[in-house]
């Protein structure tokens, strides 16, 4: 186990020092989260997912599962400008160990493509505007094992990633995500090291979209340049610590606080020029196992005003659930900025487990 802690470190140290030559921000939609009940607690869930979100959050989490288990989330970004939609599936393999698979699209459809709307003659022709849509595809493959420690468990994610633009341009990505889980009473620990050995991007572009638009913008299209054809996501870290209350009467609290890790500089609230860092709060009260209230905080950002100054922005979030016999219902109050940028959305989803077909 320590030298798979040991080559961990290795690779993000590796991956933090050739910072510099790569993008800050690529591949973000993997960012967003999914499970409207993490969602709810601000994504502070690393330390304690345990179920087939686990595949997305902590794979390590997959070896709690007891059945085979089903999620899917529909939600609506920028007043319904954006898609956002999740399906995962994850089953115990053995006593010791577990896999599961998830799918996400982050889309825009029917955009308005007007690069063709004046003919050769020069008339505009509403007739030439044809609609295209860009998509961010996710598809992923995790496995979880338990270690001979006890509570001790780790996990991997592979990842491909299929992004398209229209007709104009499509990459594809590979990545891997590992995980590691560790519980003691009624503590939790977890980490996550996302694109743990960067993740790819492979860009292409097509010519022919290329001159179109160049051709229906004549005076500033030709002095475009094209975008780099290669992205490298860059990895990031997840630390989390988690504790269980028993409240009595049939009450449990859950209650979590990670630490969200960049190799790069950014506006969180902790930054330098090679790393930057952001705390996030969440908790989940329980009452007889049936009925969830959950809130959180997180993505704590220095702010730059126009006069200058900089203010401290945050991200609340707010959620409920009902579990009945299996089926597990679940709502979040969020977004996807902090509380003075974006529009909040109502996001939705489902989760059941096998047992309720028996």
């Amino acid at each position: 186990m320590k030298k798979i802690i040991l080559a961990v470190v290795f690779l993000i140290v590796t991956a933090s020092v050739s910072a510099q030559a790569v993008r800050k921000y690529s591949n973000e939609f993997l960012n967003i989260g999914v499970d409207a009940a993490a969602l709810g607690m601000s994504n502070a869930v690393v330390a304690s997912t345990k179920d087939v979100n686990a595949g997305y959050w902590n794979p390590a989490g997959l070896t709690l599962l007891e059945n085979k288990q089903v999620s899917l989330m529909h939600a609506q970004y920028f007043a319904g400008i954006a898609n956002y939609n999740y399906g995962a599936y994850a089953a115990p393999i053995d006593e010791k160990s577990a896999f599961a698979i998830y799918i996400i699209r982050f889309g825009v459809d029917d955009i308005l493509d007007t690069t063709q709307l004046i003919d050769a003659n020069g008339d505009i022709d509403y007739n030439r505007i044809n609609l295209f849509s860009t998509a961010d595809w996710a598809f992923s493959f995790s496995y979880a094992r338990e270690t001979a420690i006890e509570g001790l468990r780790y996990g991997a994610t592979a990842k491909v990633v299929r992004r398209i633009i229209g007709d104009f341009a499509s990459s594809w990505g590979f990545g891997f995500d590992l995980g590691v889980q560790y519980d003691r009473n009624n503590w939790h620990f977890g980490v996550l090291a996302r694109d743990i050995t960067t993740t790819f991007n492979a860009w292409t572009i097509e010519d022919d979209a290329v001159e179109r638009i160049q051709q229906a913008t004549p005076i500033d299209g030709r002095n475009q340049e094209l975008p780099e054809t290669t992205e490298i996501t860059l990895p990031k870290l997840q630390l989390g610590i988690s504790r269980d209350f028993d409240l009595g009467k049939n009450f449990l609290l859950n209650t979590e606080v990670d630490m969200n890790i960049r190799f790069a500089e950014t506006n969180d609230i902790i930054s330098s020029s090679s790393i930057s860092a952001t705390p996030a709060f969440g908790f989940e009260l329980g009452y007889d196992n049936l009925v969830f209230l959950r809130g959180g905080v997180g993505n704590f950002q220095d702010i730059e005003q126009p006069n200058g100054s900089s203010d401290l922005g945050f991200q609340p979030n707010f959620g409920v659930g009902f579990q009945y016999k299996g089926i597990h219902i679940d709502y979040a109050l969020t977004d996807i900025g902090d509380q003075s940028a974006a529009i909040y959305s109502n996001v939705f989803s489902l989760k059941i487990d096998w047992s309720v077909f028996k």
